[in-house]
């Protein structure tokens, strides 16, 4: 007791040295290990599983949107090239139809100028034919008038 007056305690105090502090410390300690066997461990797996799964997921992640930006520039590539082909096609096709007309327009003059010289040497041709016939006409006329007029004297 006079060990309790050192302290400046009473009996039943504030500071009460008897068997009940020990006794809290053996059940504080207690309680942590239950508490760490039950709570806390399984919500520290269950806490580093989910950031096993977020760090694997974010790993995929990154690499599915590698692969994205990489098919996305393959895409890219291969659409730039179709269009150039496609342009070149076009313009293929352009030169072709461009080389057709002027080969048909080529075509439709020849035929028309063979054509035309064609009418102007049978327009010479029955010129001729007429001016040949309206001689003899023009001769016989004449040699009728004369024989008339010899006859009429």
């Amino acid at each position: 007791m006079t060990s309790l007056f050192l302290f400046g305690a009473t009996e039943g105090g504030l500071f009460d040295f008897d068997a009940t502090l020990p006794l809290m410390a053996v059940q504080v300690v207690l309680l942590t290990f239950i508490l760490n066997a039950l709570f806390f461990k399984p919500v520290g797996r269950v806490v580093e599983e989910r950031e096993g799964y977020i760090t694997t997921s974010r790993a995929e992640a990154k690499q599915k949107l590698a692969e994205v930006q990489r098919l996305e520039s393959e895409l890219k590539d291969q659409l730039k090239a179709a269009r150039q082909a496609a342009q070149k096609v076009i313009t293929d096709a352009e030169q072709d139809s461009e080389k057709l007309y002027k080969e048909a327009l080529a075509l439709a003059t020849a035929e028309a100028n063979a054509s035309r010289e064609s009418a102007r040497r049978e327009i010479d041709s029955q010129r001729d034919s007429a001016l040949t016939q309206l001689k003899e006409e023009a001769e016989q006329l004449g040699n009728l008038i004369v024989d008339r007029l010899l006859a009429a004297k």
